[in-house]
């Protein structure tokens, strides 16, 4: 029995047994998880939308974009880390695993340190140029400042779940997670509600609640010794291995950072429409990434399981994966999207239930968006397939496509185009917002089936290339 439970809170071997059942064992821990992450930032949403208001609820959505641009850099370090330790896992090269994770434990602390120093000095010099409302600025400021100065926790949390993952252990990183959670809330309305802090009061709950996952998460960490040894020497970085995390990282770091940067723009369209028009879309926003979570959720689990069976040498057990992640994604995407078009409205009263305006609006967005879950479900596990292979630049490729070759010139174009006679930027239709989402999920899904079916994500495997050397 104590054997049993020691490898179900422990590392995973999904290159063994059949894989739908493989995806489903690894994604249900991951799916609860990235439930407990999403509450971080609807649970910041909700106690300060009913607390301090319509202007409160739209500083943290101003806040989103700018806060995603500047944490591009663990975000490469994550998914780099994540592609290697799974390979490396079914591989079985427990020396070069081990370094690989110092290596990335290393270059998290430098990335944070870069991020809590610039960070607090460019956000308002961001905020300003998107022409955030003068009611909303100091608010999604004081917001941004905090989160940055306290980000090593979310950094460690996130580095090392990923690499927890990339070991198929989702389990600890859930456990983790829901302690997190659970503080962040009680914090959220000690400190919004009862002290009267606001917006910032909401920022350090989150704060605190992430040290405390980033700490349980290297402990965790530090004491695997059955499946790699970090000790002071493996946290030296090693050139070989920092760059191959570079490498495998930098593309979907630049994807984040190109997708983040297109979303200040379509931010500067949003906050041209006004608060009411931003506090709908964080609302709706907030329920966007809970009906999203299936999706990633199934995304992050194809990484690990190609990954591990690439290294293992099982390229016929990949196939079958996809086939059984495409299954689950799509039938888990359905009932959600059914789920949303009968209880949006209730949803969204969670958030602002006393201006009607913002709840017609938030759900007007949301029916907009249902179909293109579906659509996203073949893009992530396509995509998550082919970061677990090696090939993290397909995927980059696809979403600049997609995001600013695609999105933002329809969302404006839109916009103008509904314009009344004589109108300025933000009298159009704020329709055009979630319209132009819609289209670029679903062109973003024919794309990168056609990227599958190539086959060239199936010779950028890592342990191919050392073959080779």
């Amino acid at each position: 029995m104590a054997g049993k439970l020691s490898a179900f809170f422990g590392a995973q071997d999904m290159t063994q047994g059949s894989p739908g059942r493989n995806l489903v064992l690894f994604s249900l821990p991951l799916l609860l998880g990235n439930l407990a992450q999403q509450l971080y930032s609807t649970v910041d949403s909700i106690v300060v939308g009913r607390n301090v208001g319509v202007a409160g609820l739209a500083a943290i959505g101003a806040s989103m974009p700018v806060l995603n641009l500047l944490l591009v850099l663990f975000m490469g370090i994550s998914v780099g880390a994540s592609i290697m330790v799974s390979q490396l896992f079914g591989a079985r090269e427990t020396e070069k695993l081990s370094h690989t994770v110092g290596t990335a434990v290393t270059a998290t602390l430098v990335a944070c340190l870069i991020i809590m120093t610039a960070g607090p000095l460019l956000a308002p010099w961001l905020l300003e140029l998107l022409d955030t409302p003068s009611n909303v600025y100091q608010m999604a400021c004081d917001y941004l400042t905090i989160l940055f100065i306290g980000v090593l926790g979310s950094a460690y949390y996130n580095i090392i779940s990923g690499i927890l993952r990339g070991l198929g252990d989702s389990i600890m990183p859930l456990v983790f997670l829901v302690v997190a959670c659970g503080l962040n809330t009680g914090l959220d309305i000690l400190f919004v509600k009862y002290f009267n802090w606001g917006v910032p009061g909401a920022a350090w709950a989150t704060i605190i609640s992430q040290a405390i996952s980033g700490a349980l998460c290297l402990i965790k960490l530090f004491s695997m010794r059955g499946v790699l040894h970090v000790k002071l020497k493996t946290l030296w970085p090693k050139k070989a291995l920092l760059g191959q995390l570079i490498r495998l990282g930098l593309p979907s770091g630049l994807t984040q950072a190109i997708f983040s940067l297109a979303m200040i723009v379509v931010q500067a369209l949003t906050n041209s429409f006004g608060d009411l028009v931003m506090a709908a879309n964080t609302a709706v926003m907030r329920v966007d990434g809970f009906a999203m979570m299936p999706n990633f959720t199934f995304g992050t689990a194809m990484t690990t399981f190609v990954g591990q069976n690439i290294g293992a040498g099982r390229m016929d057990r990949v196939g079958k994966g996809v086939r059984s992640g495409l299954k689950l994604s799509l039938s888990v995407s359905v009932v959600l999207v059914g789920l949303i078009l009968l209880f949006g409205r209730t949803m969204l009263g969670f958030f602002i239930d006393d201006v009607p305006q913002v709840i017609e609006l938030g759900q007007r967005m949301m029916f907009t968006l249902a179909l293109g879950y579906v659509a996203m479900a073949v893009t992530q596990v396509l995509s998550g397939t082919m970061r677990g292979a090696g090939d993290t630049v397909t995927p980059m490729w696809i979403s600049i496509i997609t995001t600013v070759i695609i999105r933002v010139p329809v969302a404006y174009g839109l916009e103008y185009l509904t314009r009344p006679a004589g109108g300025v930027m933000g009298s159009g239709e704020p329709d055009c917002l979630f319209f132009s989402l819609l289209i670029s999920w679903v062109l973003g899904a024919v794309i990168t089936s056609v990227a599958y079916r190539m086959g060239r994500w199936k010779k950028k495997s890592i342990i191919k290339e050392e073959e080779g050397q």
